[in-house]
């Protein structure tokens, strides 16, 4: 019995710097001590509170897996990856220890019981938090337990077996008793490969249009059709306090499952043939039931067809009933939203979108609740007389939210935001919510008010703030404001009239840490943790936020980080590292904005470029590369000449500055961001080197539109032959080097990208160098994966940049 999964593949591609012989790297390598101290820190826990604030849970992370745990077998079908040994999601990191810690006193209770060997997920409260259950994924499948919330203790509720490969797994129930996709104790042994396919693989299209991105992942034949419902096949299960289990319902391969607020009634979506070829699992027909809580079903309330049709378009959508919800406010009332236009968002129309509700017991017709003239974007519910749904326009970037009053759909919608989603100096934010009697998520309001948390965008930075939104007259009042020399975000608001709130608090140096506030009382805000900074090393390095001109006069920004007690000036410039990823904008008043807090911790992510500070780089991140196009005009008309701008004014400016030695700059970025270095380095010689993490760069691999590009390339070949480096890799002059995962199942950015951009520059002359990493998606996890390729760039540094004029005198 063979199952197709990913190969253990040594590193092996990779070219030797000019001047040497061809070079197999057949080993991992490490970074300098500097580097991999910071590579290696402690992650901190990450926290969640009671509804009442009055104690934490403290959930302790793993570090980085080995390549080892990464080359376990992996299924890759239908768009999904499955560890097949445990019907479950390959390449999870778990949690290993649970700490529940009391905000007021500071006591904190270790968890015991927990399992041997942890590696725990799903976590979820009981509506009246005196449980938490979770999953235990162990090498050969998941099991449920349980924590017992008065004594501190954990205990196995069931064998192995969760069925958690797609979506939710585990849902509380008012009775304290749990919900859970088990396995089909019946779906017997996985499927065998056949020795020899049984005839062709057949496509066939009868002229309808069916334009689709270019997944990874998808099926491939009848194996793995069958190896797909194998996987898929689940059985929802009851199981109480005492580990008693009980089935619900049919068997089936079932995609989702929500309680109604009173418990009644199971929403069940269920995935059927015919499967497709062209998209993933999530496009797959599925028939959309309601179940009585014994798992009879009452009604089928949507049979959802194969979504491969679509129209183009980041606008267009589906036809027939989707974002099937229930009402939060409701014991037991569904809502959804129909497109009236095909789904094809080239049709004008003034009523695009209805938004139907149908209430138990389910034996009437569905009722209009309101129209949407974009596309609806959800209901944030309060109760029957109140709610505010969003709509959203990508062509456009319109964010647009309405009271509407759900007792009378006659009343029109009173919209209350009309704003561009890129605009952030006049965003009021989202609003606060609470829990209602159900335990479902309602607006904290008092009557026209509104409660709302803001990320306070402004030529300052992100100051973030709490305030109370007037849905009458739209006017904001502010409560509490985050003020320098910190950024301080609300976590948790605590009480009805938003007084009391728990609050994440960071600065440069000093690690975020949540603090309880009340803005009433004239008491100090007490600090409820005290996480240690894991990057000691880098504390004294300096900061800034800057601002300066492109050369039309549009403003753009960047922090600068440069080493410990370096001085403009007085020290001789530095080589510089400038990260960025570009993104497009309808507005140069939008595009203009400072994004982004100078006042942040400095955080070091695995894929960040703050580590070559510690080896005497000045660090120009977060370097805004904006792509304007205004009206009837597309940003990337003017891709190339906009970005090249953004450079030039990016070096200009930290040159002027007295920071950066202008011979002796890098770029570089991930994803977009590679694309984007790809672009610099055949358009312009400003640069001593580049490094491209996980790029594409043909688009005509990417034919039906890509980042915010809506037009195909049938529709504007000139914009995808002359955005793609691919096209002018005869023109790169500058060193390169290229990072991909092999196993990289982002949409467009396909390992073969790297493979084929990588062949044309060898074919050029160029001076470029490949490194697939072994069993790596679009993100890096390993840690021997993660320490190889901060050594690859920092040798690729160290060699063209920090060393470039030896390199020249040399050569």
């Amino acid at each position: 019995m063979k199952l197709r999964v990913t190969k253990i593949i040594v590193l092996a591609i990779a070219l030797g710097f000019p001047g040497s012989e061809l070079l197999a790297q057949s080993t991992y390598q490490t970074p300098p001590q500097s580097i991999a101290d910071l590579a290696n820190a402690p992650t901190t826990p990450s926290v969640r509170f009671s509804k009442t604030g009055d104690w934490m849970l403290l959930m302790e992370g793993a570090d980085n897996p080995s390549i080892e745990v990464l080359s376990q077998p992996e299924l890759k079908i239908a768009g999904m990856r499955i560890n097949p040994a445990t019907s479950g999601p390959s390449r999870g990191r778990g949690i290993e220890n649970i700490i529940i810690k009391h905000t007021q006193t500071g006591e904190e209770n270790q968890i015991s019981g927990l399992p041997m060997n942890p590696h725990m997920g799903g976590f979820s409260l009981s509506n009246d938090e005196k449980y938490l259950a979770f999953t235990q994924t162990d090498a050969d499948g998941i099991s449920l337990w349980m924590i017992d919330m008065a004594t501190y203790s954990a205990k196995k509720l069931t064998d192995k077996i969760v069925n958690d490969v797609y979506g939710n797994s585990v849902l509380w129930t008012s009775e304290n008793k749990l919900l859970v996709r088990a396995v089909n104790p019946d779906r017997g042994s996985v499927p065998e490969k056949p020795s020899a396919p049984s005839g062709p693989i057949i496509q066939e299209t009868t002229g309808d249009a069916a334009p689709s991105r270019t997944y990874q992942d998808l099926l491939e034949n009848p194996y793995d059709e069958s190896l797909f419902a194998y996987f898929m096949d689940s059985q929802l299960m009851e199981v109480d306090l005492q580990g008693n289990q009980k089935a619900i319902g049919a068997s089936g391969m079932i995609k989702s499952m929500d309680l109604s607020p009173d418990g009644k009634y199971i929403l069940v979506s269920l995935i059927r043939k015919p499967f497709s070829y062209l998209v993933p699992a999530s496009r797959f027909p599925y028939d959309v039931e309601i179940w009585s809580s014994d798992g009879d079903k009452v009604k089928t309330l949507a049979e959802i067809p194969l979504d491969e049709n679509r129209p183009t378009g980041f606008d267009a959508t589906v036809t027939g009933p989707r974002y099937i919800r229930w009402r939060a406010d409701k014991p037991a009332t569904l809502y959804w939203v129909e497109a009236q236009d095909g789904g094809d968002a080239r049709i004008e129309m003034e009523e695009r979108e209805i938004i139907y509700t149908w209430a138990a017991p389910f034996a009437g017709e569905k009722q209009k609740l309101a129209t949407s003239s974009y596309r609806f974007a959800g209901i944030d519910w309060s109760d029957d007389t109140f709610a505010i749904m969003s709509e959203r326009w990508s062509k456009t970037r319109k964010d647009l939210r309405s009271v509407i009053n759900p007792s009378d759909p006659s009343q029109p919608k009173q919209v209350i935001i009309e704003r561009s989603f890129d605009d952030l100096y006049n965003d009021p934010g989202y609003p606060v919510m609470t829990e209602n009697e159900f335990g479902r998520n309602v607006l904290l309001r008092k009557g026209d008010l509104v409660y709302m948390t803001s990320p306070g965008g402004s030529p300052e930075g992100d100051m973030p703030y709490l305030s109370t939104f007037n849905t009458k007259n739209k006017k904001e009042e502010i409560l509490w404001r985050s003020q320098a020399p910190f950024y301080e975000r609300v976590a948790k608001v605590l009480n009805d009239d938003a007084t009391e709130f728990i609050t994440l608090k960071e600065s440069t140096d000093i690690q975020p840490n949540y603090w309880l506030v009340n803005r009433k009382k004239r008491i100090a805000p007490l600090q409820l943790t005290d996480f240690e900074n894991p990057y000691e090393s880098i504390k004294g390095i300096q900061k800034q936020l800057v601002t300066y001109k492109r050369n039309d006069g549009l403003n753009l920004s960047a922090v600068i980080y440069t080493p410990e007690g370096f001085e403009p000036g007085k020290d001789a410039p530095l080589p510089v590292l400038m990260w960025a990823y570009p993104r497009e904008y309808k507005s140069k008043a939008v595009a203009a904005q400072v994004r982004g807090s100078q006042y942040a911790f400095t955080r070091v992510s695995y894929g960040s470029p703050l580590f070559w500070v510690t080896r005497g780089f000045a660090i120009m991140d977060r370097t805004e590369m904006p792509i304007v196009g205004e009206g009837d005009k597309e940003p990337n008309d003017y891709f190339i000449d906009q970005l090249v701008a953004n450079a030039e004014a990016a070096i200009d400016e930290i040159v002027d500055l007295g920071i950066g030695d202008r011979d002796r700059i890098a770029v570089g970025g991930h994803s977009y961001g590679a694309f984007m270095t790809a672009n610099l380095l055949s358009h312009t010689d400003l640069f001593a080197a580049g490094i491209a993490r996980s790029g594409a760069y043909n688009r005509t691999l990417t034919p039906f539109g890509f980042q915010y590009e809506q037009r195909t390339y049938w529709e504007a070949p000139e914009v995808y032959f002359n955005m793609s480096p691919f096209s002018f890799a005869h023109q790169v002059k500058t060193p390169i080097l290229l990072i991909h995962g092999q196993a990289d199942n982002n949409s467009g950015t396909f390992p073969i990208q790297s493979e084929r951009y990588y062949n044309a520059l060898k074919g050029h002359g160029a001076t470029t160098r490949l490194v697939f990493l072994p069993n790596e998606s679009h993100g890096y996890a390993a840690k021997e994966s993660i320490n190889h390729m901060l050594w690859e760039m920092d040798s690729w540094l160290e060699k063209y940049v920090k060393e470039k004029n030896k390199l020249e005198k040399a050569q």
